[in-house]
């Protein structure tokens, strides 16, 4: 898997089970939603984006979006 997938499939899950969370305790967790999606649309404008430059880091093979 490159960067890309890897980003994308971790803050796909992230939102879903902020959202199971959600349903299941409190919510509150709606916010950790909110985080996520506000580092997604930031990432999409600036292309900074820190999971990316982690996983870059630790030789992860990187795809077209977070070069």
């Amino acid at each position: 898997m490159t960067i890309d997938r890897i980003v994308l499939a971790v803050a796909g899950s992230f939102i879903l089970l902020s959202l199971i969370l959600y349903l299941a305790h409190s919510h509150y967790w709606l916010w950790f939603t909110a985080v996520v999606g506000a580092n997604l649309v930031q990432a999409a404008f600036t292309g900074f984006c820190p999971m990316a430059k982690i996983l870059k880091a630790v030789g992860v093979k990187p795809g077209e979006a977070f070069k």
